[in-house]
């Protein structure tokens, strides 16, 4: 009798296990896959059985990998995400053409989705699909196309495009533009309003904060009438939108807002950014041409707001 060519355990062995080590939970994976825990355990087991190693140290309430499961983890990720991939383009021919995009909420939030619109109309056969998260995305494991990252050039892989860099400024409501008890002529008025602050896991190691921007005009010890603070960019710029405060813009982040009126800038003072937007593609966008024509909107849209600055200044400076 001829031997079989591939000696493999069952696929579905497989997809239970990589839940199971990326999830580090029986219990989870078998939520994502639509199984009892029970069921995701037992192939667990059978397949440390027909592999003849353990793959997981199994502890009160905690689950981990040994060293065979972190190699299987491995190889099993990029098995299941090629199966994926060659899966979605055997039946991207019965249906909608669809682009997988990730990006910091902020930037979802604030710059695409405004414009969004105008790519959607102009490729109406595409289906963009956005993931807006400030935590970092493993690209190939979750099928993303195209990702936009916010961070400076030394931090971003080879090949990423920059999109442009950033000018931090003071935002407001124009409606504290126009109340005379408490005017916003020059940096010094802002005694008389309250800052608001982004707070967010590392900003203790980033100059993008209210002090760093005060002390560059010389009114570092400045006492504002209060303080807000936000985890999230965009739910601060709402708050200087209503009218609750002055916030540090990011420029040209905010361009629509400023166009549209919903934000005004007080002063003139800005300080360049260390850190700017950057585009990678992964390998799952090779195959598709439409990704190469969002990146090329994505460029258009952003030199309609400020030209692409190559060098994303290396350097905090006042000008």
């Amino acid at each position: 009798m001829q031997r079989k060519r591939y000696d493999l355990p069952p696929l579905a062995f497989i997809q239970g296990f990589e839940a199971s080590a990326r999830h580090l939970s029986f219990t989870k994976a078998a939520d994502e896959l639509h199984l009892t825990q029970s069921a995701v355990s037992r192939q667990i087991k059978a397949l440390e059985e027909s592999l003849g190693i353990a793959l997981f140290e199994r502890q009160h309430r905690a689950l981990s990998l040994t060293s065979a499961g972190d190699e299987l983890y491995l190889v099993a990720v990029d098995v299941l995400g090629r199966l994926q991939s060659a899966t979605e383009e055997l039946r991207a021919d019965r249906r909608a053409r669809h682009l997988s995009i990730t990006t910091t909420t902020g930037f979802a939030a604030l710059w695409l989705i405004p414009r969004l619109k105008r790519f959607t109309t102009a490729h109406p056969d595409i289906d963009v699909r956005i993931t807006a998260t400030d935590a970092k995305v493993n690209l190939d494991r979750d099928l993303v196309d195209v990702a936009i990252r916010y961070g400076n050039r030394d931090s971003m892989p080879p090949g990423a495009v920059p999109l442009f860099g950033e000018e931090i400024l003071p935002v407001c409501s124009p409606v504290l533009l126009h109340n005379d008890a408490t005017p916003l002529k020059t940096p010094a008025d802002l005694r008389h309003h309250p800052l608001l602050h982004l707070d967010y896991p590392g900003m203790q190691k980033s100059w993008f904060d209210w002090g760093t921007w005060l002390t560059a005009l010389g009114i570092g010890d400045l006492k504002p009438a209060g303080t807000m603070h936000f985890s999230q960019y965009d739910q601060m710029i709402n708050a200087a939108i209503a009218g609750q405060g002055v916030a540090l813009g990011r420029m040209p982040l905010l361009q629509e807002l400023i166009n549209t009126g919903a934000l005004v800038t007080p002063f003139a003072h800005t300080v360049a950014g260390t850190r700017g937007y950057f585009v990678l593609t992964t390998r799952h966008a090779d195959a598709k041409p439409y990704a190469g024509e969002f990146i090329k909107w994505l460029q258009s849209e952003s030199h309609a707001s400020t030209a692409i600055d190559d060098g994303l200044v290396a350097t905090p400076q006042q000008s």
